[in-house]
Parts: C-alpha cells; sequence; structure tokens
C-alpha cells in the first residue's frame, strides 16, 4: 500500500521546496495531521486484526468520500500459499456478482449515450438469429436489470463451454419462473443477457466496452476478465474448504476471452482493491455517469423478499434504505458475489460519506471460518470506525 502519510510528505516536501519554507503554525499542523493519519491506520488495523479470520487470505479498503487515497488498504493472510506470496492492495481478485454492478453501469451509460432505453425490449437488442418466442417478448432490459424478468437464475454450471448465441437460445428457450415485471428473483441469466445487449448495443465486445468506456477512464487499468495483462504472482489463487488450491480464476475452464456465458457479464470479473476505490471515486463525478445516470442506477426500484420494505434492487446494486441494517448508517447501496472458493463486498455508506470493500481467496475453511459470518462486522463495522461512529 501507499499510505497517505508518504503521499503527504511528498507533497510537503515539493510545497517546502517551491516556497522556501512555512510558517511553525503550518509545521504545526501538519504534523498533527500526519499523527492522525497514523492513528486511523493503526485503529484499522487493529479492527481487523480482531474481526478478519485468522487464516483467510483476503484485501481489505476502506475510503472517504472526496480523499484521493483510501484510509486504509491492507492485504491479509497469503495470495498464493505455495508460493508463499503475501495479499496486498494491488493483489487480484475474483469478485463473483459484483460483476453485475459493472454490468448495469454498462447499460446505464448506454442509455445516457443513446444507444438504448431501459423500457426497450430484450427482443430489440438480441443478436439477429435470436428467436423470441411469445412468453418473453414482455421481458424489458428494465426486468433484467432489476432481477424481474422471471427468467431462471442459471442455465448450467459456470464453466460449460456455452458461447453467446447457444446462451442467448437456451434462455429464450427456458420456463419462465414468473410472468415478466410480477417478481424479484433473481437470475444470473438476465444479467448474461444484459452482456449480450452490450455487445449488440455498441458493437464491441463485453470487456471491450466496459475497459474503454468504464474502467479507463476511472484509471482502472486492473479490472477485466483477459485484457489487463496481471504478472500471475498478483492473482489470487483460490482455495476450497479443505484448503486445497483450486489455481486462479482464469485457469479454470474459460474461453480465449473470457469466462464462458453462463459466467460471463453476471460474474466472475476480476478486479484490485485499489481498483475498487478509484471506481469509487469515479462515481463521484459525473465523466463516466451523469448525475441522472447514478440516480437511476442507485434508485430502490424493485423490494427484494424478506427485506420488509426496506431492501430494494436498483440497477445492480441492492439499496438498503435508513434503519434497515444495525447502527446509524443511512442509505447503503451495495452488492456482493462469491463461488464456492472466494467472497466479496462492496459499500458504499452515500450519509456516512465512506466506502468499504473486502475480498477473500479462501472464504470458507470446514471447522474454523466462514467469512459470511463476518460480514456485518467487516462492512458496517469498518464504516462506522471510518466515519467516526465507533472508538
Amino acid at each position: 500500500m501507499t499510505s497517505r502519510r508518504h503521499l503527504l510528505a511528498a507533497a510537503l516536501g515539493a510545497a517546502a521546496t517551491a516556497a522556501c519554507g512555512s510558517s511553525e503554525h503550518d509545521r504545526a499542523g501538519n504534523d498533527d495531521e500526519r499523527r492522525n493519519e497514523r492513528r486511523n491506520e493503526r485503529r484499522i488495523e487493529r479492527y481487523l486484526d480482531a474481526h478478519w479470520p485468522q487464516g483467510a487470505g483476503g484485501t481489505v479498503v476502506a475510503a472517504r468520500e472526496g480523499e484521493a487515497e483510501p484510509a486504509a488498504c491492507e492485504g491479509r493472510g497469503l495470495a498464493d500459499r505455495e508460493a508463499g506470496i503475501a495479499a496486498a492492495c494491488d493483489t487480484v481478485y475474483d469478485i463473483g456478482s459484483v460483476t453485475k454492478s459493472f454490468t448495469a453501469a454498462a447499460i446505464v451509460r448506454l442509455e445516457m449515450t443513446g444507444r438504448l432505453d431501459y423500457a426497450d425490449p430484450l427482443a430489440a437488442h438480441l443478436p439477429p438469429a435470436a428467436d423470441v418466442p411469445d412468453d418473453k417478448r414482455g421481458i424489458t432490459l428494465h426486468h433484467l436489470l432489476t432481477h424481474t424478468s422471471g427468467l431462471p437464475e442459471g442455465l448450467g454450471d459456470d464453466y460449460d463451454p456455452l458461447t453467446r448465441d447457444a446462451m442467448v437460445a437456451a434462455a429464450m428457450d427456458a420456463e419462465l419462473r414468473s410472468e415478466p415485471g410480477a417478481a424479484f428473483r433473481y437470475s444470473n441469466t438476465g444479467y448474461s443477457l444484459l452482456a449480450a445487449v452490450v455487445e449488440t448495443a455498441s458493437g464491441m465486445g463485453y470487456e471491450e466496452y466496459l475497459v474503454e468506456e468504464l474502467f479507463t477512464p476511472a484509471g482502472m487499468a486492473d479490472t477485466g476478465y483477459t485484457l489487463p495483462e496481471w504478472e500471475e504472482e498478483r492473482v489470487a489463487v483460490e482455495y476450497d474448504r479443505r484448503g486445497r488450491p483450486q489455481g486462479r480464476p482464469y485457469e479454470h475452464p474459460w474461453a480465449e476471452d473470457g469466462p464462458y456465458w453462463n459466467l460471463r457479464g453476471n460474474g466472475g470479473l476480476l478486479t484490485t482493491a485499489r481498483d475498487m476505490h478509484r471506481w469509487y471515486r469515479a462515481l463521484a463525478g459525473e465523466e463516466i455517469l451523469d448525475r441522472r445516470a447514478k440516480e437511476l442506477m442507485f434508485t430502490p426500484h424493485v423490494p427484494e423478499p424478506g427485506g420488509e420494505g426496506k431492501v430494494s434492487y436498483g440497477y445492480g446494486w441492492d439499496v438498503f434504505a435508513p434503519g434497515a441494517l444495525p447502527g446509524d448508517v443511512g442509505t447503503v447501496l451495495t452488492h456482493n458475489g462469491g463461488n464456492d472458493w472466494s467472497y466479496a463486498r462492496n459499500a458504499f455508506f452515500p450519509d456516512l460519506g465512506v466506502m468499504v470493500f473486502w475480498v477473500s481467496n479462501h472464504a470458507y475453511r470446514d471447522g474454523r471460518w466462514n467469512i459470511d459470518e463476518h460480514d456485518r462486522a467487516l462492512t458496517l463495522g469498518l464504516a462506522e470506525l471510518l466515519a467516526g461512529r465507533t472508538g
């Protein structure tokens, strides 16, 4: 991690050279700021020591709104046990269904730039060869974004060698679980269809569009499926419940240009904690998504089952209303994701002005830890700590 105090020291050195000195009062203020930064870093480290499961590898980033560098970005445990490589801020992980937030952002940007409309029928943006039956003709892009299309959760295993057109055909043949727009039913298939829509609406490959229109403007050079050229030692090895290595994400059965289409668009994206902080900062501006686009993305469109009216789904985000979660954290915008080995959580707290992202490459170990049980402490606890709500 490049700490804030190192950046601050460099900036102060340059300022001193340019200004030929500063007042004792200014120097005292800068010293106080450095001490506060070190104190905050130690508090976060102590908190993670208490709440991160011992033995699990992973990385955590926590940041305040408007600050160029995160308050903390640190690895926990090992990214590769066999090679003895420690997890770090720039370790690359599979973030699972957090991918859906980026697929949704791509659709939102395409709408913002006039390439499609949320009310468009899915049929208008499928490949020309697609045969859309009558029961699917009422499905809109809004339904896909909000998991209200009625389509099945999945069409098979993530690693089945399924092409885009074969995925579309299988989705069109699948039996609907409910009428389009009638109910929230989480659907990975729906988000893979949205990835296909990104391709037909943009004329670009799904990952190519994300890199050009989202990741590059945000400075996220380490996010993608295959386009980033990561050094192998930077990519975390995933581990199963018995501690056995399962390889790096791209070492599972993939096509040459990324995951097959049971996974593409709904999961499997690789990124770093530092890049996730860059995404948070990018969404604070309007270069990638303007104010209206972000409002639509974060609108609580559809209540989620079991949320008692306080948890809804936006476009690629779970939206927790004030009071839905313990503590006085206000609105929470979040998404999690995982497979049998890795688990990730991304959360924005607009009322607190902070973000928290964490990910593990060994989320579960039989008889020792289940990182799901630490989710609340790692997410809400870190946010409250960063916002000064706890000591």
